[in-house]
């Protein structure tokens, strides 16, 4: 086993934190102004080309980085540092999309690679969130096409998407996967509540009236909805874990930093034991679940994802990832806030903003509850150890 950064790791490591630095400046103007201007997108996707670490998961032929699953992890990880969900501004198209076939590649995937177009996936609706069957939006066959009708939740990044991935039933056909310009007549935004965090996208709410779509519009083929809605969560988990880590580590570098200033009762907080153990404590959470998160993004890299118990096993550790790295987030936010005081419950304070969103990780692509769940199903069915021990070399 190797547990060092190769030279390429490390190449990538530096190059991601070189762009953090490059966007973080965006940070306090996105927290005043609810977003940024699109002088400010524009720049910022200059740096993003310039530092070719647009599309990670995507393959270069189609105009991606072509990052291994390890490789993004250590990205997403640099990344997981920006406050107002910053890290979402350097694009990745939804894994999903590998599926297009050459025409939907050259219409989606290669525009929104180069960062031309901007995709959004919309399968939450007010019945049905982290469990996906439940859902009610359909889309009933026309002619040689469809006609979709029903709303979805919590579409992140929709206000600046120009292309959707809708889940809907099919009528006889099962979940399917849909491509939706959101141009398209019958597609219109409800509403864009406002939420905990101040992101520098929204999460708005979107209805569709009897939208026509041709049978191009087809991803993936009918009634493998859920197939690729499960890959579609099992990737963004194991990137959850990577950027809530990575969040944890800003925020304690922070409240170190701070608590080495701060003078209290003539001695430095670093000193006093109380805040000496809150620190201890999120080394721990901190170490531990990098340590996680980098073993099952190898995990990925060396599996035959053709073996459909081999994807499962992944799912769930992906899970694992998720629920461990994004509890131990929190619980290091929440530290290091106590750690500033006052301080750490203004705006302007980054640790502030990490601690309140941070909070979703905890929620989205499947909540804390729902990975136990994942989880312990995949205990009952195939038993513990391939969730608690290393697979064998081949």
């Amino acid at each position: 086993m190797d547990f060092a950064y190769s030279p390429r790791l490390a190449e990538l490591k530096q190059r991601a934190a070189d762009l953090t630095a490059k966007i973080m400046p965006y940070e306090d103007q996105c927290e005043r102004e609810n977003g940024l201007p699109p002088e400010a997108h524009a720049a910022i996707r200059q740096e993003v080309l310039a530092s070719g670490l647009q599309a990670i998961n995507t393959p270069v032929e189609w105009g991606g980085a072509g990052l291994s699953v390890l490789e993004q992890v250590v990205v997403q990880d640099e990344l997981g540092k920006l406050t107002n969900a910053l890290w979402d501004t350097v694009w990745r198209p939804a894994n999903p999309l590998v599926h297009a076939t050459p025409e939907q590649r050259e219409r989606y995937l290669v525009p929104d690679a180069r960062g031309d177009r901007r995709d959004a996936v919309a399968i939450t609706e007010a019945d049905a969130g982290s469990d996906p069957s439940g859902i009610a939006t359909t889309a009933v066959r026309d002619g040689d096409g469809y006609l979709l009708n029903g709303e979805k939740w919590f579409v992140t990044v929709g206000d600046a998407a120009d292309f959707l991935l809708v889940l809907a039933n099919v009528p006889d056909g099962g979940p399917t996967m849909f491509l939706v310009d959101t141009g398209t007549p019958g597609v219109r935004i409800k509403r864009v509540p406002r939420y905990t965090h101040t992101f520098v996208y929204e999460h708005p709410e979107f209805t569709f009236t009897d939208v026509r779509l041709g049978a191009d519009a087809v991803l993936g083929g009918v009634g493998q909805g859920y197939e690729l809605t499960r890959d579609w969560f099992t990737e963004e988990r194991l990137m959850i874990g990577a950027r809530t880590i990575g969040a944890a580590e800003r925020a304690l570098t922070l409240a170190t930093d701070w608590a080495r200033e701060r003078v209290q009762g003539g001695v430095p907080l670093i000193e006093r034991q109380l805040i000496q153990g809150m620190i201890a404590d999120s080394v721990v959470d901190i170490a531990t679940n990098r340590a996680l998160t980098h073993q099952v993004a190898w995990e990925f890299d060396q599996a035959d994802l053709d073996d459909p118990t081999v994807r499962k096993t992944l799912h769930a550790k992906a899970a694992t990832v998720k629920l461990a790295a994004s509890e131990a987030a929190n619980r290091v936010a929440d530290r290091c806030q106590q750690i500033f005081g006052g301080r750490g419950y203004m705006r302007e304070y980054p640790v502030e903003r990490l601690w309140r969103e941070l909070r979703v990780d905890r929620i989205w692509e499947g909540t804390s509850e729902i990975q136990r769940l994942v989880i312990a199903n995949h205990v009952a069915k195939r038993g513990l150890g391939s969730l608690v021990t290393f697979p064998e070399a081949e």
